[in-house]
């Protein structure tokens, strides 16, 4: 049990040209970071937890098949192919007949440390709202930022609610799996279950990179992997073979019958800590 736990938490180490590495010039406490977009050209430093990234583009708050939802909370900066593949999930939802996509955090305007989240740092990831019953014809911005899109799973983890679960989620995570550049989408452990359910096993392939983490009951998390030439950037681990619909899975639910473990006290930074090389892209004024 242990060794599947410890596995799932290997999924989350960085990596670069295969081999786990501590960032150059060590790390450093996030710095203030300066208003906007860092000028410049990309460059990713660091990820996928700790980093920042310059020349990020923001997501439009309504674009074909996306609006995005809960901005006073929420940011949508990111690398221009983010950006691009988000847009692009947006019109081929809206070409399969799914209602428009609600889209929630990206990274902040310079990437760094972000309110609720371990990674968005470096402007690869994306929240995606999975609600589909939700009534889409928000006028203004005002309404869009009281959105609370509800969740797929049942309140004792082990399932999702059947009442709320469509064909087309099936459809919009498969959606998702085939953009350009996608390296996972995490998804609530009910979720996984539910499409190694309902999806044909002789058709499961793309469920390797449909992965189960914690939380994620309302939204899908889309990691992309770090774009080509940006050398500074860390991507995770590959994906175990198979489809994810074995023990690994099994693992999750049966650890709902595990007491939980004590707290572990551990020393907290002052402030959150980036890659050294983050300084700069952090504070630089245009």
């Amino acid at each position: 049990m242990r060794r599947l736990f410890l596995a799932a938490l290997l999924l989350l180490v960085p990596v670069r040209a295969g081999v786990a590495q501590a960032p150059a010039g060590g790390m450093i406490p996030a710095p203030v970071a300066a208003p906007g977009p860092a000028p410049g050209p990309v460059r990713i430093v660091g990820g996928p937890g700790p980093g920042c990234i310059a020349g990020a583009v923001e997501l439009p708050a309504v674009a074909p098949g996306i609006k995005t939802v809960r901005a006073s909370r929420s940011s949508f900066w990111g690398h221009p192919d983010t950006v691009a593949g988000l847009r692009l999930l947006g019109e081929r939802a809206q070409a399969a007949g799914l209602p428009v996509l609600f889209m929630n955090d990206l990274s902040n305007p310079r990437g760094g440390p972000m309110r609720g989240h371990a990674s968005h740092q470096v402007g690869l990831d994306a929240d995606v709202y999975l609600d589909l019953a939700l009534p889409r014809h928000f006028v203004g911005a005002a309404l869009r930022d009281a959105v609370e899109p509800a969740g797929l799973v049942r309140a004792d983890q082990r399932g999702v609610e059947l009442s709320r679960w469509q064909p087309g989620h099936v459809t919009l995570l498969r959606l998702a799996f085939e953009l350009p550049g996608v390296d996972r989408v995490l998804v609530n452990a009910a979720i996984k279950k539910q499409l190694c359910a309902v999806v044909p096993p002789a058709e499961r392939a793309w469920l390797r990179r449909i992965r189960p983490w914690y939380a994620h009951a309302a939204h899908m998390h889309i990691h992309f992997r770090c774009p080509a030439g940006q050398t500074e950037c860390g991507d995770l681990p590959p994906l175990p073979p198979g489809d994810g619909c074995d023990a690994s899975l099994q693992w999750w639910f049966d650890r709902l019958d595990q007491p939980p473990e004590p707290p572990v006290a551990r020393p907290m930074p002052s402030r959150p800590l980036v890659p050294a090389a983050c300084g700069p892209i952090m504070t630089l004024r245009p």
